[in-house]
């Protein structure tokens, strides 16, 4: 069976701005992808890259690869590549499509001339980003709290391990207003597709609710806080696994109104 990695041409666009949710009639994603896809190809020019793996001419996963400086992960370092997402198809699992994606991504590391790979991984038994994989292809710890992990391989013997951004949010209140900070990026389709519906739910309050929009998009906003994609209510967090559903945002929103 035949593997190919490449750069993204347009006939990879879909499938990569819809994070493999192809043909699935999700308007949320359908929707995230023609706000995702833009700003990728905008960051081509300062060093992104996204590999795309191919087996007999089907899609089967994807990796993006970016300088460290324009990476909207809380990761600090210098003369770094970062990836913030790897994805391997389920179908195609066993077929080592994630070590060429890998591969690919420390080609492209040395062609940048950059001196390490670096990514955000966990210590949990779950198929997002787990740490034991990439150890197994050589990562090693650079920085760690709690199952969350730095993990990087240095291609260059000068290279500097990179580390977490420090958080550095604080609450300012409004009197008489429910203040929502909202931290997020447009890389993550998560994050977009919630960011989105903050902003829907929001609006059903009308003046009551102060919305307050943080894009890691931006390095400043990033620096400044160190944070990618969080969701605070009166400068409570709201806890978040996959996008925060719109039910649970309103239930949230209501008990902050209440006296």
């Amino acid at each position: 069976m035949g593997i190919i990695i490449r750069d993204m041409t347009k006939d990879d666009e879909y499938f990569v701005g819809t994070c493999t949710h192809v043909n699935e009639n999700n308007l949320e994603y359908e929707m995230s992808a023609q706000r995702r896809i833009p700003w990728l190809r905008s960051m081509e020019k300062l060093g992104l890259r996204v590999k795309i793996a191919l087996v007999d001419n089907i899609h089967a996963g994807f990796i993006h690869i970016m300088p460290i400086e324009i990476s909207p992960w809380p990761v600090q370092g210098k003369d770094l590549m970062v990836f913030p997402c790897l994805v391997s198809h389920s179908r195609f699992s066993q077929r080592g499509i994630g070590k060429l994606l890998i591969k690919a991504a420390e080609e492209e590391t040395r062609k940048q001339n950059l001196k390490g790979l670096a990514t955000i991984a966990f210590f949990w038994d779950f198929w997002y980003m787990p740490a034991k994989y990439f150890v197994g292809l050589g990562f090693q710890i650079a920085d760690k709290r709690g199952e969350e992990a730095i993990l990087w391989k240095k291609l260059d013997q000068t290279a500097k391990p990179p580390q977490f951004r420090k958080e550095k949010y604080i609450f300012k209140p409004i009197k008489g207003k429910v203040i929502i900070d909202l931290f997020w990026n447009t890389f993550c389709q998560t994050s977009d597709v919630e960011a989105q519906r903050v902003r829907e739910v929001v609006a059903e309050f009308g003046n009551k609710i102060v919305l307050n929009e943080f894009s890691a998009d931006d390095p400043e906003i990033l620096l400044r806080f160190g944070i990618s994609r969080k969701i605070f209510i009166n400068g409570k967090m709201v806890k978040l696994n996959g996008e925060i559903e719109k039910d649970k945002l309103r239930h949230e929103i209501k008990n902050a109104l209440s006296p």
